[in-house]
């Protein structure tokens, strides 16, 4: 029997209301459903408004090659690729698969006889159909780079004398079989390429302009190219320069289609990656460790430096992947050789070493490396060993790991090419890529113009600043001095002293030099308190202590803390004691300090030095007179927030080093030129930044927003800003919504926990210097004139970007900055938006130039890369075996920063 809950719905009927007058009597009205939350529409970029008309018109050059496309009715069809061996294991080995559906190409011509654009890995796209949608295939390979040990015990693989490895050792190489099944996966119409063209971008156009920039990569594959993503490098010696310890810079070129106003568009550029210099592998290590001999050499450093390097051995010529080194010398590491007993013709195993087996079985004539170790090409269990001095290094082998700040400047120096140059070496690599010939582009359709596109620049009149004594002052080609003028707001100099780190330099003398020269700025300077040396025993001592012993000193003999240092550096760059002594100084005893490391010391080296302190300080060096009077276009009249935001990572190979996130914000509004940073760690290699809105409780956000939000109300009249310009670097296209969607609604949730009826409006501007697009003035050596813009012919066919080239390039080819406008609810006009960006790049307090990106952006990669050294000394043994290259966020424990001093944190202290 039913209960009574069950019959009346847990609960007596009577406590149901009466049903409304407009339902029938015997129905009982249903509680209402909760409606949906409705999902929020998500941001997109928007589309341009309209192009800038202002300044001089001046015809440019472009590296875009227009292309044409003649067929847009047919369909590329993506088929999925699967590479197993014969006993089914899948393959591993890159580099294998272009040989294998080469081979599979060959010899099937008949099923498989139509072009296609593979990518070498896993898909495969063809114009129109293969006769059915799986495919499955078996061929075999002569000549495979094997990573496998075919159960040799020789230390080379040639000296098993059973039935197979016998016939083996009568063929030069190895072969294998390989299973492969193609199997459809999609169909991409190629009309969305025609669709791209006017602006409507879909899946399906990322996806045709993927396998357009596949036919490239496999174009360049087949001339035996190195590929970095878009980029190809030929094995030509007079392509590569030394930089120095073992590694090449490698010059080739950037190719890829770009959809833009003017339609369909081949990008070509030059591009440089570093490999390792090929040859004898003993010479590498050599140039590496900057050592006299190989018997010099630090083995455990070289085994890092060799792992998965290929190497070929004579003179077999037979190319290996480096696995490790042997634990001992070539004439003490045993193994166990397998030869014919003479007596009964059985086999026996006998213990021989490396050289004896080389020197007496293979009669090969060993010069040095009886004494070093053996490279190993084996297995961890089945190691193979070969001679080193048999070993050479094949050719076009990225090298990944950072440069030394000399293997930096060299690279720079010599990949420099002057406008003119560039555009003579763009035109040759066009013609002899062939692209005409490639046949896939061909089924498709597509020819490419030989000639540079033409578009129009504009050249922005430089803004007027404003410097001491209310002198106005106008920049002349992206320039500007202070010779016999003042600062516009200097700060005095007070209560100071020198440190010395073991720094050859004539202190008096600087200290003198800096007095006058600060003295005709306008600064008000006192004489220092006094010089500090460093004890000469503590030289050898870690950073973190020599630091630790000179503030005992400077404890000891001053009579109260000093408002500022001034550091002399051993080394110009890269100095280890630069991160502790900055963390000392900002984060335990707020401390201004300014580091400097003398060699050349003139008036414009220590104008450049004050600039600086000057701007540490809380002075000002120059500032725009549209700031002053204050004028700027919708900025001046509104309480404007301007915010710089990045993400600086380690280096390549580092998966455990913490990323910093930097956010600098304007402040003392209507100003543009002043700023305050806040800077966090995240987890490593995580781009967007995750620290924005940190709700800790009802009533607490730790975020980066919320601490500058606050700033900007104690600065600017106790007024909360209308309005927030965002600008971003360092993220691609494929991110844009991320910013819009995750970055963007952490800044309105922090707005809102500030004050929940409060809505500024909001606009997020991307900057891009990692591209291919250069500018050239035809018929001129000379680079664009600083404040160049082009919004037409080579920007993006609906959303709103541009491309300012603000800076004077005095060397090589000007890189022009590429801004992307993601969102503008401020509704700013083409030409009152891009001179605000074009006076941004006036502001910067360290320089008396235009800069190539916005100050805030500047500011920002400072203030990420300053707070990073203070990361660099700390033990990070306990996090970092811990880490393991994990990247999610919250994940792994990220190390935190210490938070700077009251007194420093509100000051530039990163100029």
């Amino acid at each position: 029997m039913e209960s009574a809950d069950e019959q009346n719905g847990n609960g007596s009927q009577e406590a149901l209301p009466p049903p409304p007058p407009d339902v029938p009597p015997n129905v009982v009205p249903v509680k209402a459903e909760p409606e949906p939350v409705k999902k929020k529409p998500l941001r997109v970029p928007i589309a341009r408004r309209g192009l800038g008309s202002k300044g001089q018109k001046m015809p440019l050059l472009t590296n875009h090659f227009k292309v044409n496309v003649t067929n847009t009715e047919g369909y590329f069809f993506h088929y999925c690729v699967s590479l197993a061996y014969e006993d089914g294991r899948p393959v591993d080995g890159k580099g294998v698969g272009r040989k294998v559906i080469d081979r599979v190409h060959e010899t099937y011509d008949t099923e498989f006889g139509k072009d296609f654009a593979y990518d070498g890995e896993k898909s495969l796209f063809t114009v129109g159909p293969l006769p059915r949608n799986k495919l499955e295939f078996t061929v075999v390979l002569e000549d495979v780079v094997s990573n496998r040990n075919n159960g040799n015990a020789s230390p080379d693989g040639h000296g098993s004398p059973n039935e197979g490895d016998r016939k083996r050792l009568r063929r030069p190489y190895h072969s294998k079989t390989f299973k492969v099944e193609i199997s459809f996966a999609a169909k991409i119409p190629m009309q969305a390429i025609a669709n791209a063209l006017r602006g409507q971008e879909s899946e399906n156009s990322q996806e045709a302009f993927r396998v357009l920039d596949i036919i490239l990569r496999q174009h360049a594959a087949k001339q035996g190219c190195l590929l970095v993503r878009q980029s190809f490098f030929h094995n030509d010696p007079k392509n590569f320069v030394d930089l120095g310890g073992g590694v090449l810079g490698c010059r080739g070129f950037h190719s890829s289609f770009r959809t833009s106003q003017g339609g369909l568009s081949l990008n070509i550029d030059v591009s440089t990656t570093m490999i390792i210099q090929p040859g004898p592998v003993v010479d590498f290590l050599i140039a590496n460790q900057n050592v006299r001999d190989p018997f010099s050499l630090d083995w455990a450093k070289a085994k890092r430096m060799l792992k998965n390097l290929r190497v070929k051995a004579s003179p077999s010529n037979q190319e290996y992947k480096i696995t490790g080194l042997s634990e001992k010398t070539c004439k003490e590491q045993m193994f166990q050789l397998k030869q014919k007993n003479g007596g009964d013709g059985g086999i026996e195993a006998v213990e021989i070493t490396v050289y004896d087996y080389f020197v007496n079985h293979r009669k090969i004539d060993l010069r040095y490396s009886g004494d070093l170790p053996c490279i190993n090409v084996g297995k961890p269990k089945r190691p193979t060993y070969i001679p080193l001095e048999l070993c050479s290094l094949v050719s076009l082998q990225r090298y990944t790991k950072a440069l030394s700040t000399l293997q930096r400047s060299s690279l720079v120096e010599k990949s420099r090419q002057k406008p003119q140059e560039r555009m003579t070496v763009l035109s040759s690599a066009l013609k002899s890529s062939k692209y005409d010939a490639e046949p896939m582009l061909r089924s498709c359709g597509i020819s490419i113009n030989p000639s540079f596109t033409q578009v129009e620049g504009r050249v922005l009149p430089a803004p007027k600043l404003k410097v001491g004594n209310g002198e106005d002052f106008f920049p002349r080609n992206g320039r500007w001095n202070f010779n016999n003028k003042k600062l516009v707001e200097p700060s005095r100099i007070e209560k100071w002293a020198v440190v010395n780190f073991s720094a050859r330099c004539d202190i008096r003398n600087l200290v003198q030099n800096l007095t006058k020269c600060a003295e005709m700025k306008g600064i008000p300077i006192e004489d220092p308190f006094d010089v500090f040396e460093e004890n000469p025993q503590s030289r050898r001592a870690p950073p973190v202590v020599r630091v630790e012993k000179m503030f005992e000193q400077i404890q000891s003999r001053l009579p109260g803390q000093p408002k500022f240092l001034l550091c002399l550096l051993p080394e110009r760059k890269n100095s280890d004691i630069y991160g502790p002594w900055k963390r000392k100084n900002l984060a335990e005893y707020g401390i201004v300090t300014q580091c400097i490391a003398p060699q050349r010391v003139n008036d414009q080296y220590i104008t450049n030095v004050l600039l600086k302190i000057n701007a540490k300080l809380g002075g000002l060096n120059s500032m725009l007179a549209v700031e002053h009077a204050p004028s700027l276009p919708l900025v001046s009249k509104v309480p404007t927030l301007i915010l710089g935001m990045d993400v600086s990572h380690g280096s390549p190979g580092q998966s455990d080093v913490p990323s910093i996130a930097a956010v600098v914000s304007s402040r003392q509004w209507p100003l543009i030129s002043r700023y305050r940073a806040c800077v966090r760690t995240q987890s490593p290699k995580l781009e967007m930044i995750d620290s924005l809105f940190k709700r800790v409780s009802e009533t607490e956000d730790e975020g980066i927003i919320r601490e500058l939000l606050l700033d900007f109300y104690v600065t600017s009249g106790k007024r909360k800003p209308d309005q927030i310009i965002i600008f971003r670097d360092g993220v691609s296209e494929s991110q844009f919504n991320q910013v819009l969607n995750i970055e963007l609604d952490q800044i309105i949730e922090a707005c809102k926990f500030l004050d929940e009826k409060w809505s500024p409006t909001f606009v997020v501007i991307v900057a891009q210097k990692n591209h291919h697009t250069k500018f050239f003035q035809p018929g001129s050596p000379d680079n664009v004139p600083p404040g160049t813009i082009i919004d037409n012919k080579v920007c993006h066919p609906r959303n709103n970007d541009f491309y300012l080239c603000a800076h004077a390039g005095m060397i090589g080819t000007t890189r022009p900055t590429h801004y992307h406008v993601l969102l503008d609810e401020v509704g700013f006009s083409a030409d009152d938006l891009q001179e605000l960006v074009h006076s941004l790049s006036y502001v910067y307090q360290r320089s008396t130039t235009a800069i190539s990106v916005v100050a805030p952006i500047c500011y920002a990669h400072l203030a990420a890369t300053q707070m990073g050294q203070f990361m660099k000394f700390e033990d990070t043994s306990e996090t970092s075996s811990s880490h393991g290259g994990v990247t999610s966020a919250g994940a792994v424990p990220v190390p935190q920063l210490p938070r700077l001093q009251e007194k420093v944190c509100n000051s530039m202290f990163f100029c």
